[in-house]
């Protein structure tokens, strides 16, 4: 880290993207923040971890503002963070995640908050799934012994709604309103500079999963406020969206494990033999849950579209949809009028960029109904990006 000293930040923010095969997200990614620092002094820092999806040559030439550096080897993604902090000249630095999607307004908002908030070290943000459905992560507690405990044994699953047992995902607190919080999202992670200094850069012992956990305990311990705040985003692959896989469940409470060792050392025997109890359980449920679904018979279901574009818009998506998603059951169209109002009705929402703005889409995306899939069309590129599952 440089020098943190005001009068040496010759930039306000700092965007920071560390990437890996993710070309077309990234590309969309960066798309929404460049149209989110306009009017901001900020500079965006790309690290790729050695992708091997021909990210160089599609991403550069589409975005020749962005600093980039490819790495040779992936190093992680503590480890690239760490490199592109120390190319950071900005009074904050936000680390963000290449799949997702900001609206116009959210960096404006959130500087204009930590302006107003100088206890803030850092500051997260309401994060939805491609479905419209809130994730969970965005605000978290510490991975307490007993918070772990609660978690991974399904107490806090069971009571939601009472603290003692929903310490870990903090879900009796309204994810409408501002909160301080113990953990925010690497997906997200708004830092001011001096406060990211006082705590010291990722711990790169966590290769994939829990440094932001841990980063967000260090902030915390340097005397700063970690704040959650109820402003949509879109994150197409949060823990929602993996949380099914043996890989998944082995990855990220294997990180838990690793940050209460390393911050509670003197719990328990019973309660770590517990924890590990409840890991080898969770894995094991989720690769029979994987085996299942391969084994099930595909039902068809009927999909019915709404494309939310200008009229002009309409025979080229109905094209690109049929090409991708095969039999439809019927498309029609919204020309934004009403469309909050209409979400439900539908298996599938095509949002056509930039007929309509990220600020919309966050718009229809925060109804909080269930049962539908959000595709964006980005006309510049002419790409359908759909997530993943």
């Amino acid at each position: 880290m440089k020098d943190t000293d005001e009068k040496h930040w010759p930039m306000l923010l700092s965007v920071v993207i560390v990437t890996y095969n993710v070309k077309l997200f990234l590309e969309q990614c960066l798309t929404s923040v460049q149209w989110a620092i306009w009017g901001i002094e900020a500079e965006v820092i790309v690290i790729d971890n050695n992708s091997e999806d021909g990210s160089e040559e599609y991403i550069r030439q589409r975005f020749p503002f962005v600093h980039y550096v490819f790495n040779a080897e992936n190093r992680g993604f503590a480890s690239a963070n760490n490199q592109a902090f120390r190319m950071c000249t900005g009074k904050y630095i936000l680390m963000l995640n290449p799949d997702t999607v900001l609206g116009e307004n959210v960096l404006k908002d959130v500087v204009n908050f930590m302006e107003m908030h100088p206890e803030a070290g850092a500051a997260g943000v309401k994060m939805l799934d491609a479905h419209g459905q809130f994730l969970p992560e965005s605000k978290r507690g510490f991975p307490t012994p007993w918070a772990s405990f609660c978690k991974l044994f399904g107490l806090a699953t069971l009571f939601p709604g009472l603290r003692l047992f929903a310490k870990y995902n903090l879900l009796y607190l309204s994810k409408n309103e501002v909160h301080e919080v113990d953990v925010l999202a690497g997906a997200f992670m708004f830092m001011r500079r001096e406060a990211l200094a006082k705590a010291g850069q990722l711990d790169e012992s966590f290769f994939m999963y829990g440094e932001d956990i841990d980063l967000s305990y260090r902030l915390k311990k340097a005397g700063y406020v970690n704040y959650y705040l109820p402003y949509p985003i879109l994150h197409y692959k949060g823990e929602s969206s993996k949380q099914g896989t043996a890989a998944y469940i082995q990855n990220f409470y294997g990180a838990m494990l690793l940050f209460f060792n390393k911050y509670y050392p003197n719990s328990s025997s019973l309660i770590r033999r517990l924890i590990g109890m409840a890991i080898k359980i969770k894995t094991k449920q989720a690769e029979r849950k994987l085996m299942h679904r391969k084994a099930l018979p595909k039902r068809r279901k009927p999909r019915l579209f709404l494309l939310i574009c200008l009229r002009s818009e309409i025979p080229l998506l109905k094209k690109i949809c049929q090409n991708r998603f095969g039999d439809i059951e019927r498309f029609d169209y919204a020309f934004n009028e009403n469309v909050k109002e209409q979400i439900g009705e539908y298996t599938d929402i095509v949002f056509a960029f930039p007929s309509f703005d990220f600020n919309k889409l966050m718009e229809y995306m925060n109804v909080g109904v269930k049962g539908f899939t959000f595709h964006i069309y980005n006309s510049y590129s002419e790409q359908l990006i759909s997530p993943s599952k």
